[in-house]
C-alpha cells in the first residue's frame, strides 16, 4: 500500500479508499483469524470500519500498515473476548482424540484471546516484544510472560 494511495483516500478519493481497503482486507484476515478464530471475519469487518472512519486522523501515511495492524489486533482481541469461553487445559482431549480431531486451530481455541494475540504478533508477524507491547497497550514484561505462557500452553496442548 503506497503512501500516495493512503493520501488520496484521506483526500476523499472514493476509488482510492476502495482500492486501499481491498488491498488491506487479506492482511487483516491473516491477523484477525488466529486471534478471533470463528469470529475473524467479524473482526476484519470491524477493523475495516474503524480504518475507514479514522483514516483522516492518520498523520503519517507511510505508517498506514502498522496503524491498520494495531486496529486489527485491537478489534480481534475485543471480539474474541466477547465470545471467549475459555477451555481449561485440563479439559484437553486424550491423545487418541487429539490425533483424530485436533489441529492448530483447535489448539488455538484453548488459548485466551490475549495469548493468541501475542502469538500472532510475535510468531506470525515477527514483531519485537516492545512493538507487541505497544500494540496491545501492556508493558513489555506482560508480553514476555504472556508469550511464555502461550507457547507453553500451545506446546502442551499440541503434544498431549
Amino acid at each position: 500500500m503506497s503512501a500516495d494511495l493512503v493520501r488520496a483516500a484521506q483526500g476523499g478519493d472514493t476509488m482510492a479508499m476502495n482500492d486501499l481497503l481491498s488491498e488491506l482486507t487479506p492482511y487483516l484476515g491473516r491477523i484477525c483469524g488466529p486471534i478471533a478464530l470463528d469470529n475473524g471475519p467479524d473482526a476484519v469487518q470491524e477493523a475495516l470500519i474503524s480504518i475507514f472512519r479514522n483514516l483522516g486522523s492518520l498523520r503519517d501515511p507511510p505508517a498506514f500498515r502498522g496503524w491498520a495492524r494495531a486496529i486489527a489486533v485491537r478489534e480481534a482481541v475485543r471480539i474474541a473476548r466477547r465470545q471467549h469461553h475459555a477451555v481449561e487445559l485440563a479439559e484437553l482431549p486424550s491423545r487418541q482424540d487429539v490425533e483424530s480431531a485436533v489441529d492448530i486451530r483447535d489448539v488455538l481455541e484453548r488459548l485466551s484471546p490475549e495469548h493468541r494475540a501475542v502469538l500472532v504478533l510475535r510468531d506470525l508477524e515477527g514483531l519485537p516484544e516492545e512493538e507487541a507491547a505497544r500494540l496491545l497497550h501492556v508493558p513489555e514484561g506482560t508480553v514476555k510472560s504472556r508469550l511464555h505462557r502461550a507457547r507453553r500452553s500451545f506446546r502442551k496442548a499440541w503434544q498431549s
